[in-house]
């Protein structure tokens, strides 16, 4: 399950970014249209930052993910060293088995030569009693009274003495030799139950240690799939971020060329104010455009986009009729926004506005020849005027 959402959250990660890197080459100009290019050149900055701080983050977390897969191999290699010592103790305790085992088998095949020879040296005494009974009517004592003399029943006596010592003896000897081979067979027998008890100890420490190793092996498996997909992640933030750095190498050539256009505007030709007639629909159209860039700024402002808008028509570098200024592609953000048209159909500009436009169809501008404006921002020289910047 742990794994699993991982590589869920991976790849929502994933496509987000995918997604990101889409938008980078196919912008919604709807959209991108609604700010200046200043504006623009700040949000992208910011964008670019935002990205390199998750590709760090991701950075972080592939080295995250690496340090704990190389603990993980760590620990399998120790497991291998330790399953390769079980398995040379199991070939080890394997050999010792077979070992034994044929002691074993030497210890019965003595055992049972002994009871044989037992067997074989009672049979001989059994036959030597029967033989001395069956001749002497099976008296010793008759034995040794039948004899010649004193003489001849000592011998006789120490002859029949000699005989049954040396049976009991032998028979002895057999049965302590056949004990000690016993002996010797039980506890080769107690040593061969207890190499077959360490056998099946180091059968179970080898099962568990495969177990384990299999079990690594696939943790170790779904790390290398977490980095694979993280790296391809920041590889998507590298992609990501090599557009957005491309956008703002335009975007930066876009504002030199605004300011590049504004000096050309101010030492362009200029047409009189007075060669210009205005209707009442031009009012209305600047009014509500100078509500929508300025409806909540003081009314110098409000003087001041209007003095932009007027500037760009007396200007030969831009279209000579309001309309045409206004709806020039890509200039006004209420315009591209669709925001300036539900001004429009609403007339939503105040009776402040209208009187900043008629101040400025009437040729004052308190911005001099500016044709643009914008919040201010470090390093942009012009007039400051309310929230705006005008150069």
């Amino acid at each position: 399950m742990k794994n699993f959402v991982r590589k869920y959250r991976k790849f929502i990660a994933l496509l987000g970014v995918f997604v990101l890197v889409v938008c980078l080459f196919k912008s919604d100009f709807s959209t991108y249209a609604n700010q200046s290019t200043q504006d623009k050149i700040d949000e992208a900055e910011k964008e670019k930052e935002d990205l390199e701080n998750q590709q760090s983050a991701t950075e972080d977390e592939l080295t995250g993910l690496k340090i704990e897969r190389d603990s993980l191999q760590g620990q399998l290699n120790e497991l291998n060293y330790e399953l390769n010592d079980v398995s040379a103790n199991l070939e080890d305790l394997e050999d010792r088995i077979l070992l034994k085992s044929k002691d074993i088998e030497d210890a019965e095949a003595a055992l049972e030569e002994a009871i044989a020879e037992e067997e074989y040296q009672y049979q001989c005494m059994v036959i030597r009693l029967k033989a001395m009974y069956e001749r002497y009517d099976g008296s010793f004592l008759n034995a040794i009274l039948s004899a010649g003399g004193l003489e001849d029943m000592l011998n006789a006596a120490i002859y029949y003495e000699a005989i049954a010592s040396y049976d009991r003896d032998k028979l002895q000897e057999f049965k302590d030799n056949r004990a000690l081979i016993a002996d010797e067979k039980l506890r080769l027998e107690n040593e061969y139950a207890e190499l077959e008890r360490l056998q099946t100890e180091a059968q179970e420490e080898q099962q568990k240690l495969n177990e384990l190793i299999a079990q690594t092996q696939s943790t170790i498996s779904d790390y290398q799939g977490d980095i694979a997909d993280t790296q391809a992640e920041i590889d998507a933030y590298e992609e990501a971020i090599r557009q957005k750095e491309a956008d703002l190498e335009y975007l930066y050539k876009v504002l030199e060329e605004e300011k590049r256009l504004s000096q050309l505007a101010a030492n362009s030709t200029w047409r009189d104010i007075s060669e210009v007639t205005f209707t009442e629909d031009d009012r209305y159209l600047l009014a509500n455009l100078i509500y929508c860039e300025a409806g909540g700024e003081i009314y110098e402002g409000q003087v001041a986009v209007g003095a932009v808008v007027i500037n760009r028509l007396l200007s030969s570098r831009y279209p000579d009729t309001l309309t045409g200024v206004i709806y020039q592609p890509w200039q006004f953000s209420p315009v591209a926004s669709g925001r300036y048209a539900l001004a429009l159909a609403e007339n939503k500009a105040t009776a402040s506005c209208y009187k900043a436009a008629d101040e400025a169809m009437g040729g004052y501008s308190n911005v001099g020849n500016c044709v643009y404006f914008r919040t201010p921002i470090e390093g942009l020289e012009g007039i400051s005027i309310g929230g705006h910047i005008f150069y």
